[in-house]
C-alpha cells in the first residue's frame, strides 16, 4: 500500500507528503548508514511509547528504564537488519520485549505469567467503546492495572498503542489466535472488574 497522502492544491497540483511511517523508515535507514543524529530523532519519535509499553511488564520503573536503553542500543547495532516489513513502531516494541525478557530472566523473574490461556476465542471482538467512554476511562485504567501480566500486556498494544492483531502477534512473538485468547481474557476480566466497581458504589 501507498503510504503516501494526496495533498490537492489551489492551483490543482497534487503534493506527494510522506507519512510518519515513511518517515520513520526513513530514520532506520539513516541509522544503518551510521547517522548519529537518526538516533536520536529515533528516540524522540518512539522512546516514551516504548517506555508506557516496557511499564506494563517491568516491575522497576528503573529496569525499565535501563531496558529502554538498551533497546535503542539494539535499534542501532541491528538497524542494518530492519526490513520494514513492519512498522518502526512493533519493530522496536520487539526488541524491547526480547532485551526486557533477557534482562528479567537474568534476575530470576518471568516476563509474563503464562497461565493457561483462556480457551474461548472471539472471532470478532466488539468495540470497546463501553469500556472507553469518557468518564470511565480513569475507571478502566486502574482495572487495567490489576490485570494478568499477560492480559495487560496485549490490552496495552492493541488498545493503548493502536497495534493490530498482527502487528501485536509479531511483538509477542506468538500466533494470531494467542493474541485474540489472551484479549478475550482481557476483556473478561475487565468486564468482571468493572461490573463488581459499579455494583460496589
Amino acid at each position: 500500500m501507498d503510504e503516501t497522502h494526496a495533498l490537492h492544491t489551489a492551483t490543482g497540483y497534487v503534493l506527494r507528503v510522506k507519512s510518519s511511517a515513511d518517515e520513520a523508515r526513513t530514520v532506520v535507514a539513516r541509522l544503518a548508514r551510521g547517522d548519529v543524529r537518526a538516533l536520536d530523532e529515533l528516540y524522540a519519535s518512539f522512546g516514551a511509547a516504548v517506555f508506557r509499553y516496557l511499564l506494563t511488564f517491568v516491575p522497576d520503573r528503573r529496569l525499565a528504564e535501563e531496558v529502554l536503553q538498551d533497546t535503542f542500543v539494539a535499534a542501532w547495532r541491528g538497524a542494518d537488519g530492519y526490513g520494514g516489513r513492519s512498522g518502526v513502531k512493533t519493530w522496536l516494541f520487539g526488541i524491547a520485549r526480547r532485551r526486557a525478557h533477557d534482562s528479567l530472566r537474568r534476575r530470576g523473574l518471568e516476563l509474563v505469567a503464562e497461565n493457561e490461556l483462556v480457551a474461548l476465542v472471539d472471532p470478532e471482538p466488539r468495540p470497546e467503546e463501553s469500556l472507553l467512554a469518557a468518564g470511565r476511562r480513569d475507571e478502566l485504567n486502574s482495572c487495567v492495572e490489576h490485570l494478568a501480566p499477560m492480559h495487560r500486556e496485549v490490552v496495552a498494544l492493541i488498545f493503548f498503542h493502536g497495534l493490530s492483531y498482527a502487528e501485536a502477534a509479531e511483538v509477542l512473538e506468538v500466533p494470531v489466535g494467542t493474541v485474540k485468547s489472551r484479549l478475550y481474557g482481557a476483556r473478561r476480566a475487565l468486564k468482571a472488574m468493572l461490573e463488581d466497581s459499579e455494583y460496589g458504589r
